[in-house]
């Protein structure tokens, strides 16, 4: 589905990811965790198109997106949900979900029932549904994190990038968010989620890499991330 073969990217001469490789399948949920200043939001960036890649592959559905403009790796089928929302906030939350259908509107990408999708979205986010007429800069922070998520989902993507969805967020909106992920899961979306949590990404996700100066230390199956001694000292509160 998603396959990223050596990757290298950074900003201007600052190399950031040095010769990364991640896999991820179809239906699955592919969980990317490090310290901060790891190289976790650069391997979104370079993913989406944000940034430009200095060498290595990115193949979606065994097409090359990598060097292509965000726009049209969207109109391909990859959403992407960034570190720190984003959301359109002078736009309302329904305006906000129906522009993460913008390429399904153009005909750049299938159509599909995009009501029938807005109403989903609305089901799937509660809170989004008793607000869908406020403008979106007056929402919570966990409420506009919902919101970039829902409006990820709107493009009835192919992979979907959650970075760091549970930034800033109360605990019990942390847990809220986590249940999303889980019901999107259990509707075979495919994703690949950045997490500050580790342990709450290792619980959600079938498989884990673990990145360290831009580089993959480690990688497994989530359950037996969760039980390697060296990612518990240091990512999931200790060794014990």
């Amino acid at each position: 589905m998603l396959t990223i073969q050596n990757l290298h990217a950074g900003y201007g001469k600052v190399q950031v990811l040095h010769g990364i490789s991640i896999d991820v399948p179809k239906g699955k949920v592919v969980t990317l965790i490090g310290s901060n200043g790891a190289g976790k939001t650069t391997t979104m960036r370079a993913i989406s198109g944000m940034i430009a890649p200095t060498s290595g592959e990115i193949s979606l559905n065994g097409q090359r997106i990598d060097g292509l403009e965000s726009f049209t790796i969207a109109k391909r089928g990859l959403a992407h949900s960034p570190e720190g929302r984003r959301v359109f906030a002078t736009m309302t939350v329904t305006d906000n979900l129906i522009l993460g259908a913008f390429p399904r509107l153009t005909g750049s990408r299938p159509k599909g029932d995009v009501s029938g999708d807005l109403d989903r979205a609305m089901d799937l986010f509660p809170r989004l549904k008793e607000r869908r007429n406020q403008l979106a800069g007056t929402l919570s922070g966990g409420e506009q994190q919902m919101l970039a998520m829902a409006r990820a989902v709107m493009l009835n993507p192919e992979v979907v990038l959650l970075d760091e969805p549970s930034m800033g967020l109360a605990p019990i909106l942390v847990d809220e968010v986590f249940r999303i992920i889980e019901r999107l899961k259990s509707e075979g979306v495919t994703m690949l989620l950045v997490e500050q949590f580790a342990a709450a990404a290792l619980n959600v996700a079938d498989y884990g890499y673990v990145l360290e100066n831009g580089r993959i230390s480690v990688h497994g199956e989530a359950s037996k991330l969760q039980s390697d001694p060296a990612v518990k000292a240091a990512y999931l509160g200790g060794a014990h």
